[in-house]
């Protein structure tokens, strides 16, 4: 992986290009994160960067957190992450990442948590079909039969049923940076990104571009 940022949900818009066409974007506040530990193949066994993104208050970081943050010269991070960067053995501790490592047209995957939506039924779950809705059917909405009661007389694991849904990790592959403003460290994504806003979206560079 060439390059990587964290960023924040800010929301969606639309934007019109030199073309004229209207395109639907997702903004993004993407950094600039600071590099607070490198891990070296030699003393972690593999090559990644730690890099903190968003402000915490003092209070709430514990004596090890302090340090670190005291090794890079920053102030509390609100989020801790580790990216497996190429280069992640040339970079230095105190270092920042910073939107502009991504341009306009760049395909990128967006990781975040999605939206909890609560306990949902098997047709809002899983899109099941729903029963007739007649006035003498008493089958509109139920998920119908889970299984035969003799044999196997039990219910198979993955048996789409209703239950807990969203507030998973989803990544979305192959979108398109259509716009980065460095001075406001914003990254203008095309179509919808994963999560609410103010959630944490992590950017990679696309692996199937």
């Amino acid at each position: 992986m060439k390059k990587a940022i964290l960023a924040t949900k800010v929301g969606m818009t639309q934007i019109f290009g030199e073309d004229g066409r209207l395109t639907p974007v997702t903004v993004l506040l993407a950094g600039p994160c600071v590099v607070t530990q490198v891990k070296t193949v030699e003393n972690d066994g593999y090559s990644a960067v730690q890099v903190g993104f968003g402000e915490k208050r003092e209070n709430l970081v514990n004596k090890c957190q302090k340090g670190i943050y005291a090794k890079a010269g920053t102030t509390a991070k609100r989020y801790l992450r580790e990216l497996k960067l190429d280069d992640a053995e040339t970079m230095t501790v105190g270092s920042e990442i910073k939107a502009d490592v991504f341009a306009a047209g760049d395909k990128i995957d967006a990781t975040a948590i999605s939206k909890g939506k609560g306990f949902a039924g098997a047709i809002k779950r899983h899109g099941l079909h729903r029963g007739p809705m007649a006035h003498g059917s008493k089958y509109h909405r139920h998920a119908g039969s889970n299984g035969a009661c003799s044999d196997p007389s039990k219910v198979f694991k993955g048996k789409r049923m209703a239950g807990h849904m969203g507030s998973v990790k989803i990544t979305i592959q192959n979108l398109e940076v259509v716009r980065v403003d460095a001075d406001e460290n914003l990254i203008l994504v095309k179509g919808s990104v994963p999560g609410a806003k103010k959630s944490l979206v992590t950017i990679r560079e696309s692996v199937k571009a």
